[in-house]
């Protein structure tokens, strides 16, 4: 079976207006580039509506960070999967680990906003990953099965849902697991994937997240069940972001 890949490039709370010549030099960087895979941006939602204009006619999508699981109300701060899509976006990233470990959000909670972004014509990139302590235990597969089984909602599919691992301990500090590591991880989601959506999760995107970058992705995305990447840091510039790109072209 052939799953067309994902590059996603998570901005964080990254990215004022100066930012935006980025998107405007990827877009033309791509112009006449016959893509294998789909892209993503995912800036601040202070970004969304102007990136998209910067980026218009191109390639790439755009993405959320995180949405609320209402679709609207007394929720100060917040943006909901609704706001999301009017602005523009196609999907949202929901359960980062910054999300689970800053603001404690739990299984149930990330669950819900997936859903959310479904009723709401989004796909949710449900993320999962294991900290340092979990994998140092030998913890790695029970948690990601945990977090699968609490996290991804009832009527997922796989063109409504991604599933992105990035080990807790690889996000931003420059470590990367082994290809031997995430191949494990990957074929433990896939078969997870089955128990929990069904048929559908043979063709769900698993994509890999932490510290990817332009001189590792060619390797990490060889790995079997590696459908793409979720990229952090890499991906505010578009030199950078390209060049894992490439893994694809």
């Amino acid at each position: 079976m052939t799953i067309r890949p994902l590059v996603a490039g998570n901005w964080k709370m990254n990215g004022t207006t100066a930012a935006l010549r980025e998107p405007r030099l990827l877009a033309g960087m791509l112009r006449d580039v016959k893509l294998k895979t789909d892209i993503m941006i995912c800036p601040p939602a202070t970004l969304i509506r102007r990136v998209k204009s910067v980026m218009k006619g191109s390639k790439v999508r755009l993405a959320g960070q995180d949405c609320h699981a209402a679709a609207s109300g007394a929720h100060t701060g917040d943006i909901s999967a609704d706001m999301l899509k009017d602005a523009g976006c196609v999907a949202v990233i929901v359960g980062h680990s910054e999300r689970r470990t800053n603001h404690k959000e739990t299984d149930a909670m990330v669950q819900a906003k997936a859903a959310a972004a479904h009723k709401a014509g989004l796909t949710a990139i449900i993320c999962i990953g294991e900290t340092l302590d979990e994998r140092k235990g030998g913890k790695t597969l029970g948690v990601l099965s945990d977090q699968l089984k609490g996290s991804v909602p009832a009527g997922a599919t796989a063109a409504n849902s991604v599933i992105a691992y990035e080990p807790v301990w690889a996000i931003g500090t420059g470590l990367t697991a082994t290809a031997k590591e995430i191949e494990e991880a990957h074929a433990h989601i896939r078969a997870e994937l089955a128990k929990v959506m069904g048929g559908e999760g043979a063709s769900t995107r698993i994509l890999y997240g932490g510290s990817v970058k332009p001189s590792n992705a060619a390797e990490l995305m060889g790995v079997p069940n590696v459908n793409g990447a979720l990229v952090g840091g890499a991906s505010l510039k578009a030199v950078d972001f390209i060049g894992i790109i490439k893994a694809y072209l």
